[in-house]
């Protein structure tokens, strides 16, 4: 019997620590061959028998510990509607299954506000919420009631952390069933009814109100992570405007049929992708990539889900269906790389398995060890033994790598840089070397045409023969030909008895004249070509130009010369690649006359004319020389390089091979994207160091200062909690990232 994987989303996990008790749980059910869970992403991955039905067995194992449980594909390609924000762009709809997360209320009071950050009500409403507000009401009255009648205050104070520590208690005894009895709760458990017997109720309902109040905070920075990617799901319309049979009605985006022409209003996002099929417009893009300069687009251009349409109506024949939009694709693979995690995470996974327990037997001996050996005083000791419980919390360790690398795999998607891992994130910043393809990651991918050489006539003229022989061609150097007379606005006449001349060219006649327009050598075979113009053509070849030679009535009429260009900010991409210690390399298949021109304007090293397996010996050959080596390219024929290399990167505009190979991916195919990348990289990882320090340098103070008798429960717990927040909310400082030289 095979074994198969199934998604489930989880409700309630604000950390490492919380997926860890899941991990723990669900592994001991039967049917269960491997489970993997991501409290950044709130997924978790399950192995299992083919037969199994395992969702109400998971429900109950969870609900036990607080957490609710749902199929991951409730809500479009793996987006949770539950946790989508609502946009009233356009936003005709409704989304009637939002209250389906609040269904799996959790007990014991860990619900950690399931729908607080997501869009769907504030931290206040939620379970989480609820109890830890109830908790403080219940510390003032104390203080209050304490005031006003001493002899009651203990048990006021007592009445006060039994409505916090209970809940606490409860989901301590449920994971220590499950498997994980060294749970923060545990400690928290310990030491709050360590306190109570040493008469220290005050100072317990105090730590614990403390440490409910730190849990919510962390739920709600866990929240804002994963829901900042998850927004973008948000910016794709609920409705769009169909065209059939010559009305236009009203349809559920999520409905879209591929091949069906929608109408896109000035004003209006659009609903899909697709194509423009009738229209010119600028589109704004600044929802999805952060640029903020509207893009011109015309028929033919491709357009994203989410988009702006400024000033035009357009039609676009939808291309992807909902769930397999760009902005749907882009969500489920940052979900799914949040979900994999960092070398850095995984080491810190293992050393808190030994913390914890280590933190326990310190509080122990501290507590235990002075009164035995020196007859110190056993309520001093053991008062400071249980603030080592507290300091020793692990959370802002564990917290602190996944939440950074959460929130620079959100930041990176909102601007087009998709990194499918925190171990790709975290390999991305040793990069020193970059080898880079030429056509369609340096250059534009397509021909433009360069150089218009009239002999006899004006350029206009010879530009609009040219593209009257070309009407209709869908060859890239007709292509090229036909976009330059239409920017530069020159009329195109009509031509009769036009046909192509296999590898040749192209004849017909133009205003009664016979006109060929064709390779230099064809031409030069039905007229001979003066010096100049051979002279002229030899010059262009040298430049990697290809040249087109047009003859107008027998005599040589004019030369347009065409070359794929460098990407507007080739230049100034790389530039920044070498400011950040990147040596790039060019690699490409293409001749070394047109490689070594397209080098030379951009001042880089170049090998030509390479096959595939070349290009992957280069990578080797600069990986031997000690060197971590990037490979850039288009994710098709680049497989062994791109696999050889230490990340491998697809250059793209939301295609579907540039989202699915490679290990990163710029989707909008600026040059100077490579750059940030790894500055994104270098950033996260500083910030995950940053917080390792806050984490293990505040605790290392706390224990001194604990056992000097300095500080007791109170400080211990801010300690942690304090720690917490302050990692979390460092981490969440990368989601505002915004690459070097880039404003909005």
């Amino acid at each position: 019997m095979g074994v198969q994987e199934t998604r489930y989303r989880v409700t309630g996990m604000d950390c490492a620590a919380c997926a860890a008790k899941v991990e723990t749980a669900v592994s001991r059910l039967p049917g269960v061959e491997h489970v993997s869970v991501s409290a950044t992403a709130g997924m978790m991955r399950i192995g299992h028998a083919e037969d199994a039905a395992l969702l109400p067995a998971i429900k109950a194992q969870l609900s036990k510990l607080g957490y609710g449980v749902f199929p991951a594909d409730k809500g479009k390609a793996g987006v949770d509607t539950q946790s989508r924000p609502h946009y009233h762009n356009h936003d005709h709809g409704h989304d009637h299954d939002h209250d389906h997360a609040s269904d799996h209320g959790s007990a014991g009071g860990h619900a950690h506000a399931e729908t607080a950050g997501d869009g769907q009500g504030a931290w206040w409403q939620s379970k989480k919420g609820v109890l830890t507000i109830g908790c403080g009401l219940a510390l003032g009255l104390a203080y209050g009631v304490g005031r006003l009648y001493p002899p009651v205050e203990w048990w006021a104070f007592l009445a006060a952390l039994a409505i916090g520590l209970l809940p606490i208690a409860n989901r301590a005894f449920a994971a220590a069933r499950a498997g994980t009895p060294f749970s923060i709760e545990t400690l928290m458990t310990i030491a709050a009814v360590g306190a109570v017997i040493i008469g220290a109720a005050e100072e317990a309902a105090a730590v614990v109100f403390l440490f409910l109040v730190g849990e919510l905070l962390e739920g709600v920075a866990a929240r804002r992570a994963r829901a900042s990617i998850q927004s973008l799901a948000g910016l794709v319309p609920k409705i769009a405007l169909v065209e059939r049979n010559g009305a236009v009605e009203e349809v559920p985006a999520e409905n879209l049929s591929v091949g069906a022409v929608i109408l896109i209003r000035p004003g209006d996002r659009i609903a899909a992708d697709g194509l423009i099929v009738e229209g010119d417009s600028a589109i704004d893009e600044a929802p999805v990539t952060g640029e903020s300069v509207p893009v011109r687009k015309k028929a033919g251009d491709a357009v994203f889900a989410g988009t702006i349409n400024a000033d035009a109506v357009l039609r676009v024949k939808v291309t992807a269906a909902a769930a397999d939009n760009t902005i749907a694709r882009v969500v489920k693979l940052v979900e799914e790389a949040q979900e994999s995690k960092a070398p850095t995470e995984r080491f810190i996974d293992r050393f808190s398995k030994i913390y914890t327990p280590a933190v326990l037997v310190l509080g122990a001996l501290v507590a235990v060890l002075p009164p035995l050996v020196m007859s110190a005083s056993w309520s001093e000791w053991i008062y400071k033994g249980l603030a080592i419980l507290l300091i020793g919390c692990p959370c802002a360790l564990v917290i602190s790598t996944p939440a950074a690398i959460a929130a620079a795999l959100s930041a990176g998607a909102r601007r087009g840089l998709l990194i499918k891992g925190g171990a790709i994130l975290e390999a991305l910043g040793s990069i020193d070397a970059m080898a880079l393809d030429k056509t369609g990651t340096l250059t534009e991918g397509r021909p433009k045409v360069t150089d218009i050489v009239a002999f006899g006539r004006s350029e206009s003229n010879t530009l609009s023969m040219a593209a009257a022989l070309e009407t209709g061609s869908s060859h890239p150097l007709a292509l090229a030909i036909l976009d330059r007379a239409k920017a530069d606005k020159v009329p195109v006449p009509p031509a009769s008895e036009a046909f192509a001349l296999g590898g040749k060219g192209v004849s017909g006649k133009v205003g009664g004249k016979e006109i060929f327009l064709g390779s230099p050598a064809a031409a030069g075979e039905r007229v001979a070509l003066p010096a100049d113009m051979l002279a002229q053509i030899a010059a262009f070849n040298d430049a990697g130009k290809s040249v087109a030679v047009l003859i107008a009535a027998g005599v040589p009429a004019g030369i347009i010369a065409m070359r794929d260009e460098p990407r507007a900010d080739a230049k100034a991409g790389l530039a920044a690649l070498r400011a950040a210690g990147v040596e790039p390399v060019m690699l490409t298949g293409d001749n070394r006359r047109t490689a070594a021109a397209i080098a030379g304007d951009l001042g880089l090293a170049v090998h030509a004319e390479m096959l595939p397996q070349d290009k992957q010996r280069i990578v080797r050959d600069l990986q031997s020389s000690g060197k971590k080596v990037a490979k850039v390219g288009d994710g098709i024929n680049d497989a062994p390089a791109l696999a050889a290399a230490d990340v491998g990167i697809a250059m793209g505009g939301g295609t579907d091979v540039a989202l699915e190979t490679a290990d990163a991916a710029v989707l909008h195919g600026r040059v100077g994207d490579l750059a940030a990348m790894i500055e994104l990289s270098r950033r996260a990882l500083g910030n995950i160091r940053q917080n390792i320090t806050v984490a293990l340098g505040l605790k290392a103070v706390f224990l001194v200062t604990t056992l000097v008798g300095v500080t007791g429960l109170w400080p211990a717990i801010l300690a942690d909690t304090g720690a917490t927040v302050l990692v979390t909310a460092n981490a969440m400082r990368l989601l505002a990232w915004r690459p070097r030289g880039v404003g909005e």
